[in-house]
């Protein structure tokens, strides 16, 4: 392959000055129709590419913002970067995504990287050691956003995690579940801490006694074959147990897998309710009930924070909403 075809390749090709394709390429309604023909068509016979990065370092900007979401494998995040996406979009911005398995060691990585590609600004899910990274960020002029979180220090954009949890165990208590399993996520992760606090501040406010009517596991990383053994675990070790609550679908979804496997039955045995309400959770064999949250305007509304930033920090929260479905509408006697 040769060498890369230049501004000045295509002006020397087309008969015009620097100048002229420089206004083709940035300001075209300023060229003749005839002009600005003859340079597009020297542009695709030479295989000319402009060059994005020399065009960002004269603008004193780059185009490309960063973003960290915790597991792509989730639908969830799926979900948050296609609002990502269709925000940048908008303003001609171009992603450059990356998902930290739920590793802060590799999400720090990641951030270095997007520090050395100078991008416009990042989006993170983070884990409590991530703020402190940002703040490097900071001292080089890259702005964050938190998704999913909330912080007194960085602008964020969250959802009230524990009125969600909240809602959800309220639910339970009400179909007179006196004994549940709650499958949550590692509490370095803020979201699972709000969720334990929503899920102990409904039992409390119900009248009764968090450690008697909680039975917690921890999963990690939150993923289906985790929510499995974890509900083993509950089954096997704990009893009286007729209901669970899980961190996500995704854990819910492994739960209730090894709920068939045992042919327990949903909702009469055992309800299950999840967290984020997927795409599949309405379209499972028992539909799950879950806490919806407002994905795609989570990561579109992030967005709009890093874009249009202030030297004020901003937080944007929203409330999540309990969808329930079959498997948790079994009413037991108390």
């Amino acid at each position: 392959m040769g060498p890369r075809a230049g501004v000045k390749d295509v002006a020397r090709h087309a008969g015009v000055s620097v100048g002229t394709v420089s206004n083709v390429l940035n300001r075209p309604d300023a060229v003749a129709a005839s002009t600005r023909e003859r340079v597009e068509a020297a542009m695709v016979e030479l295989g000319f590419v402009r060059n994005a990065s020399a065009r960002q370092l004269r603008a004193g900007r780059s185009q490309t913002v960063g973003a960290i979401l915790m597991d792509l494998s989730n639908p969830f995040y799926t979900e948050l970067a296609r609002g990502i996406e269709d925000r940048l979009a908008q303003d001609d911005q171009t992603l450059m995504l990356c998902s930290s398995d739920e590793d802060a060691e590799r999400e720090g990585r990641y951030l270095r990287l997007f520090a050395e590609q100078g991008v416009r600004g990042v989006l993170v899910t983070p884990f409590s050691t991530t703020k402190d990274r940002l703040k490097q960020l900071a001292r080089l002029g890259i702005p964050s956003v938190l998704m999913d979180a909330r912080s007194t220090k960085i602008s964020s954009v969250g959802v009230d995690n524990v009125a969600g949890a909240k809602a959800a165990v309220s639910h339970l208590l009400e179909q007179g579940h006196r004994r549940i399993g709650f499958v949550n996520g590692p509490l370095e992760i803020q979201q699972c801490r709000d969720r334990a606090q929503g899920a102990a501040d409904a039992v409390t406010e119900a009248g009764f006694d968090p450690d008697a009517v909680l039975v917690t596991r921890i999963v990690d990383p939150m993923t289906a074959d985790q929510g499995q053994i974890a509900l083993t675990g509950l089954l096997d070790e704990a009893t009286g147990i007729t209901a669970v609550f899980c961190v996500n679908d995704i854990v819910a979804l492994g739960a209730m897998r090894e709920l068939r496997l045992r042919q327990m039955a949903i909702p009469e045995e055992m309800a299950v309710v999840g967290y984020d309400d997927i795409h599949f959770a309405a379209e499972l064999m028992t539909p799950l009930t879950s806490v919806r949250q407002p994905m795609h305007q989570l990561g579109w509304t992030a967005v709009d924070l890093l874009l249009t930033k202030s030297d004020e920090i901003e937080h944007v929260q929203f409330t999540p909403e309990l969808i329930v479905r079959q498997s948790s509408t079994f009413r037991r006697d108390v």
